[in-house]
């Protein structure tokens, strides 16, 4: 069987990591696994050296402005070539372009088995921009031959809005770890005066990373740090907050880091502020080193990850003076370490990887 993913690039970003990672899995189980880039630059190229992959090649023409349209047009001629058994769509960014596939391609086209990577209720939507999202959902369900959630809770969500029977629908744990580098997360002890918080994600509206900052700005003592790690269009605006606020000196933005590990290993409280998630490999991370955890409550899932909020504490999205007194009263005690840990070990590549052949398989008639 051949799997063919198709991603825009390298750019950091959650989906993209965890594709290149089953990928690697896939291609290390002998599996024919094919790997499409738009273009092959980003900065996570680096961590992808052991994997081949194919560059949809512009010459000289750069499509990083118009990488959407740009893989629209020149992947069904890559697909017709090499002739995959299975599409294999990364994550709810990418399904405009397989959309694109079967209308192009029609019945040459292979069936298409989509990850569900973000929360599809988006309550961060105006109610007429929500309506027509979800239009979207039902439209696009109708191409799609098969969608997996990365939690259980999920699973309700996605039958509701993209209007699809139980059977078209596996829920496989989001693989944002292997289980041998659990260990290796383990927490060192913070040392220092005040609380070291970390925040991590793509420097975007969705991760409102303002909502974090102007939370830190009301709670931080002269001794408190916050550092976000990632990079993004919302840096500058970011920076100027951080003037604004006079946190120069308390709050650091060192951009992207191939691994956080190191800093989640040495703070005190991991943060997330997105207004909207799917299943966020950053949680999984956090709770592999068992550093106190406060997130938003941004999807259906998240209430499943922290166990009801037992793991970490959870406020309402966009609501910065309920971010601020979680940040300013979580426990940063090791007595929820062992607990953290074991949850993140529900999310590993070593299960998930041969989760996705089976499903894979199944939905290109190779069970």
């Amino acid at each position: 069987m051949r799997i063919l993913t198709f991603l825009h690039s390298f750019e950091p970003g959650g989906v993209e990591r965890v594709a290149l990672r089953l990928n690697r899995a896939w291609l290390a189980a002998g599996i024919d696994a094919v790997v499409v880039m738009g273009r092959g630059d980003g900065a996570m190229a680096g961590e992808a050296t052991d994997i081949p992959y194919h560059r949809l090649s512009s010459g000289r023409i750069p499509t990083a402005f118009w990488e959407t349209t740009w893989m629209i047009v020149s992947l069904p001629r890559f697909v017709r070539r090499t002739q995959p058994d299975v599409l294999f769509c990364a994550g709810n960014t990418y399904s405009i372009v397989a959309v694109a596939l079967k209308l192009i391609l029609g019945k040459q086209c292979p069936p298409i088995v989509a990850k569900i990577s973000n929360d599809l209720v988006r309550n961060d939507m105006p109610t007429p921009v929500r309506r027509g999202y979800r239009l979207w959902c039902r439209f696009q369900s109708r191409f799609i031959d098969h969608f997996i959630g990365m939690a259980a809770p999920m699973r309700a969500e996605m039958a509701d809005i993209l209007a699809v029977a139980d059977s078209r629908i596996s829920i496989i744990c989001d693989p944002a770890i292997s289980a041998r580098s659990i260990v290796a997360h383990a927490r060192l002890s913070a040392t220092g005066p005040g609380r070291r918080y970390v925040g991590a994600g793509r420097l975007s509206q969705q991760k409102n990373f303002a909502l974090l900052i102007d939370a830190f700005a009301k709670i931080a003592t002269p001794s408190d740090h916050l550092t976000i790690f990632g990079e993004g269009s919302e840096r500058p605006a970011l920076e100027r907050r951080i003037r604004r606020l006079g946190l120069e000196r308390q709050v650091a933005m060192p951009g992207f880091v191939e691994s956080i590990v190191p800093a989640l290993q040495s703070a005190d409280v991991f943060v997330l502020s997105s207004d909207y998630e799917g299943v966020p490999a950053v949680i999984v991370e956090a709770l592999a080193t068992g550093i106190a955890i406060v997130a938003t409550d941004c999807s259906v899932s998240m209430r499943d990850m922290l166990d009801g909020g037992a793991l970490g504490s959870l406020v309402p999205p966009g609501d910065c003076d309920a971010l601020a007194a979680a940040m300013a009263n979580i426990a940063i005690g090791s007595e929820q370490v062992a607990a953290r840990q074991e949850k993140a070990g529900h999310f590993t590549i070593e299960h998930a990887a041969l989760a996705y052949v089976y499903v894979l398989r199944a939905v290109a008639g190779k069970a």
